[in-house]
């Protein structure tokens, strides 16, 4: 899907302003982190910001094509898995990112799993350190 190549070479690039076409503006970000979600394209937009400056060596590493039931409301869409590793505060992490997208090709919803849970403790002191430090928490 051409929103996912064009989501993974921003992310890649850490070019966050090329990420604000791509969400819908009630996106949804399901974190390994915290039990509700992130809500709204500007929530989520601070909460990349975050994220690229709080992951090292992040690279995405495989990629499959599908469909699957969105957390929020059970309908099924067109989604796409990423699979990722990268490393915070030196803590090896293995990773997927699942888009679901809208009629439109954007990004409506998008969820976030890691492991292993020691790399999950960090990611979440790290994340939460920097909400904090941009206002956003």
């Amino acid at each position: 899907m051409e929103t996912a190549e064009r989501f993974r070479a921003a992310v890649e690039k850490r070019d966050l302003a090329a990420l604000e076409g791509l969400f819908t503006e009630d996106v949804r970000f399901y974190s390994p982190v915290k039990f509700t979600p992130f809500e709204g394209r500007p929530m989520v937009l601070g909460l990349f910001g975050v994220l690229m400056r709080v992951f090292e060596d992040f690279r995405y590493v495989g990629d499959f094509e599908g469909a699957a039931e969105t957390s929020a409301d059970g309908q099924e869409l067109a989604a796409e898995v990423l699979l990722f590793r990268a490393a915070v505060d030196g803590r090896e992490i293995h990773g997927i990112d699942l888009l679901h997208f809208d009629e439109a090709g954007r990004i409506k919803e998008f969820t976030v799993m890691v492991r292993p849970q020691s790399a999950v403790q960090a990611l979440g002191q790290a994340v939460l350190a920097g909400l904090v430090a941009d206002g956003l928490a």
